[in-house]
């Protein structure tokens, strides 16, 4: 089980060195990063979790911070973090509530942090086993919903519109992208057609989520030939036995 945390901070403090020196006696690597763009290009790849120590130096970092958002993103990582009320609200401002995992609020119980990035670093090894699947929506409700539903049994990464798709699949290669035919701006089918197009993601399996399901509509979106459709109707059992089939059928092609 890989135990690699980047650690995130405004420099040292004694708070900080306390922290690094349990999460070391615990069996981790820990990598430091300041909040700035160039240093987490750099570590980025360093570690399986991220752990911010956040301060005053948020709003100020602003741009690092969505770099960071970004980084989670196409890495299919989730940031753990440490502040009081009011930096965790300042950061909820530019990093969505999903890509947070834990919230460690101060006076620091840095056993019980010890404790539940342990907890962390069990359940990434696991996820790594799993299925990873690109959900493509512009609808945000849809999406946290669809997520959630699939979250028990596959890898699951969200992004909201057409080129944050692309962006992602140029340094991802996902079993499965599970894409929503109508989108403003980049369209589901300009997506499959650049997907298509390119050598290193021609092989990526679509499948399309359509509203509509008339014999005319499905025709239509059919006739892109993606690797399969389904409505955006589907109930969860029938979602989860979709997909779970589309797998299986991927399975039994390779015997």
């Amino acid at each position: 089980m890989e135990k690699s945390i980047l650690l995130i901070s405004q420099g040292s403090t004694f708070m900080v060195d306390a922290i690094i020196k349990n999460l070391n006696e615990a069996g981790f690597e820990v990598k430091k990063s300041l909040p700035s763009t160039s240093e987490l290009k750099e570590h980025a790849n360093d570690a399986d979790i991220y752990l911010m120590y956040l301060g005053d130096y948020i709003e100020e970092s602003a741009d690092a911070i969505v770099f960071l958002k970004d980084i989670c993103i196409e890495a299919e990582k989730v940031l753990n973090v440490i502040g009081d009320k009011g930096e965790v609200e300042t950061l909820h401002q530019i990093i969505p509530d999903h890509l947070i995992e834990n919230i460690f609020s101060r006076p620091l119980d840095i056993k019980n942090l010890v404790t539940v990035l342990e907890g962390v670093a069990e359940k990434n090894s696991e996820q790594a086993k799993k299925k990873s699947i690109l959900l493509v929506d512009d609808d945000p409700t849809f999406l946290r919903m669809v997520k959630e539903w699939l979250a028990d049994s596959y890898r699951v990464t969200i992004v909201s519109s057409g080129m944050q798709a692309i962006t992602y699949i140029a340094k991802n290669t996902p079993d499965l992208i599970l894409l929503d035919y109508e989108m403003p701006v980049t369209s589901g089918p300009q997506v499959l057609e650049m997907i298509r197009s390119e050598l290193s993601t021609e092989n990526i399996p679509v499948i399309f989520l359509t509203g509509k399901g008339d014999k005319e509509s499905v025709t239509k979106v059919l006739s892109l030939k993606p690797d399969g459709y389904i409505l955006k109707t589907v109930t969860r059992p029938q979602l989860l036995e979709q997909i779970a089939n589309f797998f299986e059928s991927k399975k039994s092609t390779l015997y």
